[in-house]
């Protein structure tokens, strides 16, 4: 009767483990493909960054792995020292779900600027609106914690946004593209002169 409630629980325990040990290395993995294969013009192997300190624009992979550590490790001081603090806890779930829900807002400023989802594929807005709106009623079911619902209905209405732009601007190639497919031309043009 003692060990019965345990081993119920282990194989979950061990499933929830085994996740996060595939999960982590799959994303270094997936990381390092960005890094190793990014567009020979970008602002990482340019030098040119906007942003403060070159944030998350490092030339190289180490420099992600340096950050990541440094990272994880002010992350577990701060639990060790403030995990049992419950207004801890809820400032950090809270942090961790808003981040999470700015995530589509990068692709919404592109469509924006370019006048056109060209390169967007329907699937993924589809799947984006999709889970978006499964979570955010499940979020509402099961009476999840605030941060939740809010985190869930801001993210659920960038993707709403997203949707609108695809029905305003389409997915035809923007100016921009087009002129960079004549440039080709030309360039090839001159080369075969």
């Amino acid at each position: 009767m003692a060990v019965g409630p345990p081993l119920v629980y282990a194989d979950q325990a061990y499933s929830i483990v085994r996740k996060q040990y595939v999960g982590l290395p799959s994303k270094l993995a997936l990381l390092y493909i960005c890094i190793r294969y990014r567009p020979r013009l970008s602002p990482e192997n340019l030098g040119v960054s906007t942003r403060p300190f070159s944030f998350w624009q490092w030339p190289t992979y180490t420099q992600y792995l340096e950050f990541l550590a440094a990272f994880i490790l002010c992350q577990s001081i701060l639990f060790l020292i403030l995990g049992r603090s419950e207004i801890f806890i809820s400032i950090l779930g809270f942090i961790a779900l808003g981040l999470e829900s700015t995530l589509p807002i990068p692709q919404l400023i592109s469509n924006y600027k370019q006048r056109s989802l060209y390169g967007f594929r329907m699937s993924t807005l589809i799947g984006w609106v999709g889970g978006d709106s499964f979570k955010t009623v499940y979020f509402f079911v099961q009476n999840s914690p605030l941060q939740f619902k809010v985190c869930a209905i801001f993210q659920l209405s960038i993707d709403c946004a997203i949707l609108v732009q695809r029905l305003v601007y389409g997915n035809a190639p923007p100016a921009s593209a087009l002129m960079e497919e004549d440039d080709v031309e030309q360039a090839l043009a001159l080369a075969e002169e």
